[in-house]
């Protein structure tokens, strides 16, 4: 490891613990902010110099340090200059989506003749089990109605791009996760209205007309602009190709960190509940989607790709969504705190699985190729998602 890297991880860890120190002697939060926000900030370089599985966390260190600074910092990341940042949360996401169309093609759509039964288990789990378990999560913890809407409202969403990723990294099927993908998000026009008006009504008005016009415009039309672009352009703009990913990822910070300065003093009041309800909905994503495969006979790789996308949703979607509805500061909170948490498990879930198949097909030895290959898979996260 390179010189540079070490001092950040040491620099991280002497920011740990000086933050536990300000803490024990009640400074407050002038001098924690600045610590806490460099030790993510460190880290998340750091540990792109190691050679452990917790490089594949970098994305996620990057979002936790925005979130941070937006949390101690807010009023950096509600306004510039009389300009009310949250304008930007829709271009952003189109953005992202039209990133997303860049990396797929016909062929993606075409998965569905050559998989059904994978592409229709896939599409039966996302959007019964992710929407049930939200409105279940909802009542239980008897959340605000606006917060509690936004719970609903991330279940109700299709997967994401870093679902791709995921099975690619823990050896999945890789193609069927992009179909599944794809044709989720092609659906979320007219399933995740249906569903937010059929589960999430009871906490705020839902004008589903409205919702999936503005999923046709911020999520449709760019991912078909994107899907042109890819047909017509394939490689004749490359630099377009190594950009996107970064701007993808940079984009997701600081849309989190947004949503985060919007809605920081109901997180303060309720943040501990969200992240509990975060992680049971994800777990339970994962478990069910798994084995609601099983249940249907499918291969093992079927049903880890299953688990990946049913677990992991659109969360730029959700808080794009939520910005539309004029509730960024309550019914986006649960994007916000879902998105980092998804990628986490889902980085430890992936490299779990992968270095079972590898021990399995006795591989793990010598698994610097595989290695390689899935480290660059995780460059592509640009979703929550």
């Amino acid at each position: 490891m390179k010189l540079s890297f070490k001092l950040l991880l040491y620099l991280s860890l002497l920011c740990f613990l000086a933050a536990g120190v300000v803490l024990a002697l009640g400074y407050g939060a002038s001098l924690l902010g600045p610590l806490i926000t460099t030790m993510f900030v460190a880290l998340a370089i750091g540990v792109r110099g190691t050679d452990t599985i917790f490089k594949s966390f970098a994305f996620s260190l990057w979002i936790f340090a925005s979130v941070s600074f937006a949390m101690f910092y807010p009023q950096y990341m509600t306004s510039w200059g009389g300009y009310d940042l949250s304008n930007l949360i829709v271009p952003l996401i189109q953005l992202i989506m039209f990133g997303m169309g860049t990396q797929l093609s016909l062929q993606d759509f075409a998965g569905v003749l050559k998989k059904p039964k994978g592409v229709a288990v896939g599409l039966v789990c996302q959007y019964s089990i992710m929407p049930l378990v939200g409105i279940s999560l909802a009542l239980s913890f008897g959340f605000p109605a606006e917060i509690a809407a936004g719970v609903v409202l991330i279940g109700s969403c299709p997967g994401g791009v870093a679902s791709n990723v995921m099975a690619f990294i823990g050896k999945a099927d890789l193609a069927l996760s992009i179909t599944l993908t794809a044709v989720s998000t092609m659906l979320s026009p007219l399933a995740t209205p249906f569903l937010m008006q059929l589960l999430a009504g009871q906490f705020v008005p839902i004008d589903a007309i409205g919702m999936m016009w503005s999923i046709l415009n911020m999520i449709i039309a760019p991912i078909v602009l994107g899907l042109l672009f890819n047909h017509f352009l394939h490689g004749k703009v490359k630099w377009l190709d190594d950009i996107m990913p970064l701007v993808s990822m940079a984009g997701i910070a600081f849309i989190i960190a947004v949503i985060t300065a919007a809605g920081r003093d109901s997180l303060v009041s309720i943040g501990l509940l969200l992240i509990l309800a975060a992680v049971i909905h994800n777990a339970l994503g994962y478990f069910f989607g798994y084995w609601g495969c099983r249940l249907f006979g499918m291969d093992e790789k079927s049903c880890r790709t299953i688990a990946f996308e049913v677990g992991m949703q659109n969360g730029g979607m959700a808080s794009g969504l939520a910005q539309e509805m004029g509730k960024l500061a309550t019914v986006g909170l649960a994007p916000a705190v879902f998105g980092p948490w998804m990628n986490i498990s889902g980085s430890t879930l992936a490299n779990w699985w992968r270095r079972r198949a590898l021990a399995e097909e006795g591989e793990l030895p010598g698994e610097e190729p595989e290695t390689a290959r899935a480290e660059a898979g995780t460059q592509q996260v640009s979703d929550a998602e």
